[in-house]
C-alpha cells in the first residue's frame, strides 16, 4: 500500500504545458534517449516564469510514440516523477501523460510499480486512468473522485463504502503522490480535471 506523505497540497496552477515527447523521437528506446527527453522537460520547467510557489501541469504526449521500452520509460516517466515529488524538488510540477496506448502502458506500469509511483494518464479515447502502484482502495477512491470531478472525504466514503477516515487517508495518499490536488474549500480533484481548464 502507498504511504501518505505529510506535505501541504494546496497549489495555484499558473500554467499548463503540453510537451510532446515525440518532437525528435518516435521510437523511445535506450537510456540516453530517455535522458535527453527528460532533460528537455526539466529545462522547460526551469525556464517557466510565474509567482513563487505556483504550480505547473506538464503534459507529456505519447500519441505518436510507436515504441517505448522499459529503460526509456524509467528515464522519462519515473525519474521525472521522482525528481518533482521529493522534498528537494526544484519546482511544483505535476505530470499527466496523454495518448497512452496499450503497448506504452506495460513499460510505464512496470517502472511506476518498481518505484512505488502513481501517474495520471489519458488515452486516445479520452479515458482517464490511474497507472502505477495502487491498491484496491486507492483505485476505488480514484474512480469515485474522477466520476465526481471534485469531492470531500465523506462524499468519497459514501461512493466507495470506505469509512470516512479510510477515505480521508486514501485521498491524502493520492495528494501525496501528486495525482490529485486540493482546493481552498476543502474539496479534492483528480489531476485530470486540469486538462479541461
Amino acid at each position: 500500500m502507498l504511504p501518505a506523505p505529510a506535505t501541504r497540497h494546496l497549489f495555484r496552477f499558473t500554467a499548463v504545458q503540453r510537451r510532446s515527447v515525440t518532437s525528435l523521437f518516435s521510437n523511445l528506446v535506450t537510456r540516453p534517449t530517455g535522458r535527453a527527453i527528460r532533460s528537455g522537460v526539466e529545462s522547460q520547467i526551469a525556464e517557466m516564469d510565474g509567482p513563487a510557489h505556483a504550480a505547473c501541469l506538464s503534459i507529456l504526449d505519447f500519441s505518436q510514440v510507436r515504441v517505448l521500452d522499459y529503460s526509456c520509460a524509467d528515464e522519462i516517466v519515473a525519474k521525472l516523477l521522482l525528481r518533482f515529488s521529493g522534498e528537494e524538488r526544484p519546482a511544483e510540477a505535476f505530470f499527466v501523460v496523454l495518448g497512452v496506448q496499450e503497448h506504452h502502458e506495460e513499460a510505464i506500469e512496470a517502472v511506476l510499480e518498481r518505484h512505488s509511483l502513481l501517474l495520471v494518464a489519458r488515452d486516445d479515447e479520452g479515458q482517464v486512468k490511474l497507472l502505477g502502484d495502487a491498491g484496491p482502495a486507492h483505485r476505488a477512491v480514484w474512480e469515485a473522485l474522477t466520476r465526481r470531478g471534485r469531492a470531500r472525504a465523506h462524499e468519497v466514503a459514501g461512493d466507495t463504502g470506505l469509512s470516512e477516515g479510510a477515505a480521508e487517508a486514501t485521498l491524502a495518499a493520492l495528494l501525496g503522490h501528486r495525482v490529485a490536488t486540493a482546493h481552498p474549500d476543502g474539496t479534492i480533484s483528480p489531476l485530470s480535471v486540469l486538462l479541461d481548464d
